[in-house]
């Protein structure tokens, strides 16, 4: 009964013996009652006790043993499983400290790579924002994880075809010529890959820094606004020549 708990076979089969009868036992009778051998029994007993799971006395001389009440022990048992899996959740935090530190990463393949991993590892929420034929690589994963309840949320330069809900466009003004590749990639609100490209190729960075996070978070949310506000009042925007300088001075 109490070996699925991490209880060895004579405990459990003293205790069952224990339960099923209304009088407190002596070891003789425990003995007789559960089949555990007597040379074994004191040590099973003094376990058991160390356990939790037996109340002793000494009548005249005599030590007697009844059961913790079933009631008791199975609550007991839950307190137990509850504080063993707190420890281990305490363990999983210890065995992985949060690593605050930036790695650089080049290689386009290299960097994609790491994109699809961090993407298929993602519980809770995707952020990502790119020039659409880079996010298009990596569309049907993440559409997977948008039907499993994730939340999506793409920013792409240039149309991209998607079953995705929350998707802005931005279209590149053909004067803007300054304007670089890049992707922002932000995965559960805690890890973030950034990549860009300049004249040796593309380049990345990979933390899970609290504030760098936060940063690019906001600069993705920025990115956002300024393609509703270009979408919205793009012609009127251009016209001014001291906003159009701004707007094309922008590279990412």
């Amino acid at each position: 009964m109490l070996q699925q708990f991490g209880f060895t076979q004579y405990e459990s089969q003293i205790y069952e013996a224990l339960i099923t009868t209304d009088e407190a036992l002596d070891a003789s009778a425990i003995v007789k009652q559960s089949g555990v051998p007597r040379s074994k029994v004191y040590e099973v007993l003094y376990k058991m006790g160390e356990k939790g799971m037996v109340l002793e006395s000494t009548v005249e001389k005599k030590r007697l043993y009844r059961p913790l009440p079933l009631n008791s022990a199975i609550e007991k048992l839950r307190r137990d499983f509850n504080r063993n899996l707190d420890q281990l959740k305490s363990f999983e935090a210890r065995r992985k400290p949060l690593d605050d530190r930036v790695w650089g990463l080049k290689d386009n393949q290299s960097i994609n790579s790491l994109v699809s991993d961090l993407v298929q590892n993602a519980t809770s929420s995707i952020v990502f924002s790119g020039w659409s034929d880079d996010l298009s690589q990596h569309l049907l994963t993440i559409e997977e994880k948008q039907s499993k309840g994730i939340s999506v949320e793409l920013h792409s330069i240039g149309e991209l075809e998607t079953k995705i809900d929350n998707v802005t466009t931005l279209i590149p003004d053909v004067q803007h010529v300054a304007l670089q590749r890049s992707r922002i990639l932000i995965i559960d609100n805690k890890e973030l890959l950034f990549a860009g490209f300049e004249e040796a190729g593309w380049q990345a960075i990979h933390t899970s820094s609290r504030p760098l996070v936060t940063f690019f978070t906001e600069f993705f949310y920025h990115d956002v606004a300024l393609t509703e506000i270009t979408r919205k009042f793009g012609n009127i925007m251009m016209e001014d020549e001291d906003i159009r300088d701004i707007l094309m001075k922008l590279r990412y």
